[in-house]
Order: structure tokens, then C-alpha cells, then sequence
């Protein structure tokens, strides 16, 4: 049974920064995506961030040069989020697919597959 945690949510203001985290417990496939997704009040999950076993890293348009993804072995996973937005406001969710059938690059697109494990979320608040 895999299973995430989060943690490192809060309330900043804008301009500030947060370090997300998210342990990861349970069988880890050796192919594997790991990777972030937020949810705001009346809008769809959409993917943030993510990395994988085949090397790729990729990031929402919305959050380049801004956020960075890094992960410690395959029980670790963080969010840096420098330079925060309102609009970056959201319940933040940690996932992992695995065993990964595709690559990286689409991790964002795995959100409903039957591989795909989520953690429960963990709250940003980015006043103005």
C-alpha cells in the first residue's frame, strides 16, 4: 500500500516563499513518476510539477523559474515555491505513478489512473 504525506503548507504573502513536502511510504516501482498538483476553490486539479526515473523533470507554464521540484531516493519529494502569487493559492497534493508506463512528460495526464497514488493535500494561502 503506498501512501503520501504532506506537509509545509501555510499562509505567506505575496513575494514570499514555501518548501512543500511529501513522504512517500510503500512499494516504489524502479519506474516511476513523482510529482505536485493543486486544486483551487471552483477549478479542476491541475499538475505543477513532477520528475521521474527516466530523468525528466517538467513544470506548469504558471510556475517556471519560480517553483523547483527535487526529490530525496523514492520516499522523499519537495516543492520550493519562491516568489508566490494569490493566484498559487491552493490545496496542494503530492502523487506518485507506479509502476510509470509512460514517460514523465505526461505525468500531469495520469491523474486518473488506476497507478496513480495521492497523498491528502496540504494548504497554501498567498495573501496580496
Amino acid at each position: 500500500q503506498v501512501q503520501l504525506v504532506e506537509s509545509g503548507g501555510g499562509s505567506v504573502q505575496t513575494g514570499g516563499s514555501l518548501r512543500l513536502s511529501c513522504a512517500v511510504t510503500g512499494y516504489i516501482a524502479s519506474r516511476y513518476s513523482l510529482g505536485w498538483f493543486r486544486r483551487a476553490p471552483g477549478k479542476e486539479r491541475e499538475g505543477v510539477a513532477a520528475m521521474g526515473s527516466d530523468g525528466i523533470t517538467t513544470y506548469a507554464d504558471s510556475v517556471k523559474g519560480r517553483f523547483t521540484i527535487s526529490q530525496e531516493n523514492k520516499n522523499a519529494l519537495y516543492l520550493e515555491m519562491n516568489s508566490l502569487r494569490p493566484e498559487d493559492s491552493a490545496m496542494y497534493y503530492c502523487a506518485v505513478h507506479s509502476p510509470r508506463l509512460f514517460s514523465t512528460r505526461y505525468f500531469f495526464d495520469q491523474r486518473g489512473s488506476a497507478n496513480t497514488y495521492w497523498g491528502q493535500g496540504t494548504q497554501v494561502t498567498v495573501s496580496s
